[in-house]
């Protein structure tokens, strides 16, 4: 499988995610720093949310084969800007999170568009909780790795 680096703001579910790939119990667990496993990097959000962090963001990122941007469907804000991606030479998808929680119809659409906008060239939806979407998400980090 494909080595992934998960991007995006405090409390997104990116650690959750780990764990839920990994099969592991899922517990709230604050990343402080970055954190390496065999096939997934795990970033704090303070990464995303203040751009003095954005350089050790690119430095970790070239550690990674794709980029992983991850967003809650309930985030009301726009988490990345448009064009986010772009800085990074490797593919972007983007990883919509806690799609059960979505009470608005037009809460995936929202989202699912700014990580399009970010540079997300392929999004996927995800609930770690319910484990929805995650084999699918899996399935592409493995295909990609037979490319």
């Amino acid at each position: 499988m494909k080595r992934i680096i998960f991007m995006g703001a405090i409390g997104c579910g990116k650690t959750t995610l780990c764990q839920a790939l990994q099969g592991k119990e899922l517990h709230y667990d604050k990343t402080q720093a970055v954190e390496f496993h065999a096939e997934m990097i795990d970033t704090p959000g303070e990464f995303i949310l203040h751009r003095q962090y954005y350089n050790a963001l690119n430095v970790t990122a070239a550690e990674a084969d794709v980029i992983g941007l991850v967003q809650s469907a309930s985030e009301t804000e726009q988490i990345f800007s448009p064009g986010f991606g772009s800085i990074f030479p490797k593919k972007v998808i983007g990883i919509l999170t806690k799609v059960d929680l979505v009470k608005e119809p037009n809460q995936l659409a929202r989202v699912r568009q700014q990580l399009k906008n970010a540079g997300a060239t392929k999004v996927f939806e995800v609930s770690s909780v319910e484990k929805t979407g995650l084999q699918d998400l899996i399935n592409y980090l493995e295909e990609e790795e037979n490319r």
